[in-house]
C-alpha cells in the first residue's frame, strides 16, 4: 500500500459511512428515490472533494467531526452536478463511474428529482444543529452560515452552475485560452477552492495572509484537476475513467489539449503544480497529508 493510501484510507472510510448513514431512509413511499440518490451518491468514485475537505482539517489541526457536515455537504453537490450533467438536455453521457449513468439505471424525470434531492440535501447538512451536537462539535451558527455561504457561492450562477451554462454554450466554437479558464475555474474550480475554504472557516487561528494563502492554493488546484481531466480525456481509456473516453471532444468542446496541445497542457499543469507547493510552503503544510493528495491530483489516471 502507497503512503498516499495508507493517509487517505481512513478519510474515505469515514466519508463513505457518513454518507451511507445520511442517505438512509425510513420512509417507505420514498423508497425509489432514496435508491435512487445512493445509487449516485454511492457509487465507487474518488471522493477527491471529500479527501480535499478532510486533509485540509488534518493540515490546519482541527477535529474531523468539526469538518464532516462540510465534507458530505461538497460531496452532495458535487453528485447532483454529476446526475445533471449526464442528463440528454446537458451532455447525454450514458455511462458513469463505470457503470449507466441515473438517467439510464432510473429514468429522466428521477434523474433530475435526485439532483434536486442531494442539493437539497447538502444544505439541510450544514445547517442542521442537531447534527453538529452529536458529532460534538463546536460549531457556532455564525460559522455554519458561514459554510452554508461558501457552497452555495461556489456551486451556485457564480461558480458551478455558471460554469456548466459558459460550458453548453462554448460547444461547437473555438475558445479562447482565457475563456476556458474562466469556465473550468467557474465549474470545476470553485467547488474545489471551496474544500479548501471550508476547514479553513472552521479555523480562527488562521491569519488573514495564510486565509489568502490556502485561497490561492483551492484556485490552483481546481485549475490544474480540470487540465489533467483533459489530459486523461486524451490519454487514457473509457473502462480506466469511468466515463467515455473522449467525450468533451466528441461534443465538439475546447480543451486545454485541443487549444494548446498536449505537451504544452502537461507543462501547464506542472507549472500548477508547484504553484500549489508554493503554497503549501508558505503556509507551512509541506509535509502535510495535503501534499500528497495535491501530488495526486496532477498525477492521477483517472
Amino acid at each position: 500500500m502507497t503512503d498516499l493510501s495508507k493517509t487517505l484510507r481512513p478519510y474515505q472510510q469515514r466519508i463513505d459511512q457518513i454518507l451511507e448513514s445520511t442517505l438512509s431512509n425510513q420512509n417507505k413511499s420514498l423508497e425509489n428515490l432514496y435508491a435512487a440518490m445512493r445509487y449516485v451518491a454511492l457509487a465507487a468514485g474518488k471522493r477527491m472533494r471529500p479527501l480535499l475537505v478532510y486533509s485540509t482539517a488534518d493540515a490546519l489541526q482541527l477535529d474531523l467531526k468539526q469538518v464532516d457536515a462540510s465534507a458530505v455537504a461538497i460531496e452532495l453537490i458535487h453528485a447532483y452536478s454529476l446526475v445533471h450533467d449526464d442528463l440528454p438536455a446537458m451532455d447525454d453521457d450514458d455511462l458513469r463511474r463505470g457503470r449507466p449513468s441515473c438517467h439510464k439505471a432510473y429514468d429522466e424525470a428521477t434523474a433530475i428529482l435526485v439532483g434536486d434531492a442531494l442539493q437539497a440535501l447538502a444544505f439541510e447538512t450544514l445547517a442542521k444543529k442537531s447534527q453538529a451536537q452529536e458529532q460534538k462539535t463546536t460549531l457556532s451558527a455564525d460559522i455554519r452560515l458561514q459554510l452554508i455561504q461558501v457552497l452555495a457561492s461556489a456551486s451556485g450562477p457564480n461558480g458551478m452552475v455558471g460554469g456548466q451554462t459558459m460550458d453548453l454554450a462554448g460547444v461547437g466554437r473555438i475558445l479562447e485560452i482565457d475563456q476556458l479558464n474562466s469556465m473550468h475555474q467557474h465549474k470545476t474550480g470553485q467547488l474545489i477552492q471551496a474544500c479548501i475554504t471550508m476547514p479553513a472557516v472552521c479555523a480562527p487561528h488562521l491569519t488573514d495572509n495564510e486565509r489568502y494563502t490556502l485561497h490561492s492554493l483551492g484556485e490552483t488546484i481546481g485549475l490544474a484537476f480540470q487540465i489533467r481531466d483533459d489530459i486523461l480525456d486524451q490519454i487514457s481509456d473509457t473502462t480506466t475513467l469511468g466515463k467515455p473516453q473522449g467525450s468533451d471532444s466528441n461534443k465538439d468542446k475546447s480543451t486545454y489539449v485541443s487549444l494548446l496541445g498536449l505537451d504544452e497542457a502537461q507543462k501547464r499543469c506542472q507549472e500548477l503544480h508547484t504553484k500549489a507547493l508554493d503554497c503549501l510552503s508558505q503556509c507551512k503544510l509541506s509535509d502535510s497529508p495535503l501534499r500528497l493528495l495535491v501530488d495526486f491530483i496532477v498525477s492521477r489516471n483517472r
